[in-house]
């Protein structure tokens, strides 16, 4: 498989023991996590998408970032991630999710 273009990490918030048990699962990002997948797929976009264990943003989950880039967005639903999938589409950040430092 060649590197894709953008890498998407949802947190999941796995633990160590991989049980899903924080903020963001409990928000839906599994859901998320689906939805991204279609909508890659159906966009035809060179991106692949992956769930992470806790990155620590519990305040502000579901969390998403975008590789190589480094954007990271907070408080996603699917209609925020289709604004960010819009914007890869154009090769920028959808600056209005991102997250503040």
């Amino acid at each position: 498989m060649a590197k894709p273009q953008y890498h998407i990490f949802v947190c999941n918030s796995f633990r160590l023991t991989g049980e899903p048990q924080g903020v963001c699962n409990k928000k839906g990002a599994r859901d998320l996590l689906q939805y991204l997948e279609e909508e890659i797929i159906n966009r035809g976009l060179d991106a692949q998408v992956s769930s992470t264990g806790c990155l620590k943003v519990c305040t502000r989950g579901p969390a998403m970032v975008v590789y190589p880039a480094g954007w990271w967005y907070g408080e996603m639903t699917e209609q925020k991630a289709e604004a960010v999938l819009d914007a890869l589409e154009a090769g920028e950040p959808a600056t209005e999710f991102l997250m503040d430092s």
